[in-house]
């Protein structure tokens, strides 16, 4: 994700946060199990981190402070992590 990120920095920022949650939505289906929550929470927080790292790059100036981002992630929210199988379906 960190090289995704950094290799389409310069796309407009809707489009980039577009093509961001489907990645976002296949890596926790695929991790998402049961006693794995804590570890895509922090896939989530790292991302969220990468993304406000390379959006500040994008010129000579910041362009976000931390306040501002969260913000614009209100406005534009990142897929929040989910479980979405369990080891234990199926099983008596």
């Amino acid at each position: 994700m960190k090289q995704w990120i950094k290799a389409n920095r310069t796309m407009p920022v809707s489009q980039l946060l577009k093509q961001i949650a489907p990645k976002l939505i296949g890596y926790y289906r695929y991790y998402g199990i049961i006693d794995n929550g804590s570890m895509i929470r922090q896939y989530w927080y790292e991302v969220t981190r990468l993304l406000f790292k390379w959006l500040n790059r994008r010129s000579q100036r910041n362009s976000y402070t931390w306040d501002k981002f969260l913000m614009l992630l209100k406005i534009k929210p990142l897929p929040r992590p989910r479980i979405y199988n369990s080891i234990f379906y199926g099983q008596q």
